[in-house]
């Protein structure tokens, strides 16, 4: 009888580290040096008179591999606390696009109609171009993104998910 696969688990983990350099580079290096996958990162000071950094990463894998992401991680000298916020409760992620459409005539009437019904914001135009700003879940970024492909999308920069758990406690 062959074993069961386990099944393949998205999560949000959450890493407080000391802000010096290098430390991205390490915690990357752990992840591709063991054929990890990063579906998104993103990094900033949070703190500058404590020097801490907080990496937010999102990745996937089976429930096994995660805890031994999370334990590696905890591991790493740099790191302060790791947080898998997918496991430990309610949290908030968001992530900014900014998504740049061009055209004429319906197409651009379209594309406002569009951003409209999203809450995205204008936030640079031309005769033939608007860049859109917009905020939100991952997913709906990306149905704004495929709705926009057909009225003349030409470039697309996200910021990567940010993440921080609900409730007064911090990380």
């Amino acid at each position: 009888m062959a074993p069961k696969e386990q099944p393949i688990e998205k999560r949000t983990i959450a890493v407080l580290v000391d802000n010096e350099p290098g430390v991205l580079a390490r915690v990357i290096g752990l992840f591709s040096g063991r054929g990890y996958n990063i579906e998104s990162l993103t990094v900033s000071e949070v703190d500058p008179e404590s020097q801490l950094s907080r990496i937010t990463v999102i990745t996937s894998g089976t429930a096994q591999i995660l805890e031994q992401i999370k334990a590696q991680l905890g591991r790493l000298v740099p790191v302060r606390r790791v947080s898998d916020l997918s496991m430990e409760g309610p949290h908030v992620e968001r992530e900014l696009a900014l998504v740049k459409v061009t055209g004429r005539g319906n197409k651009r009437v379209e594309s406002l109609r569009i951003a409209d019904i999203f809450r995205a914001s204008v936030v640079d135009s031309g005769h033939e171009h608007f860049v859109f700003e917009m905020t939100g879940k991952s997913e709906k970024l990306d149905v704004f993104i495929d709705l926009m492909r057909p009225l003349g999308l030409v470039d697309v920069s996200r910021t990567g998910v940010v993440a921080i758990a609900r409730g007064p406690k911090g990380l």
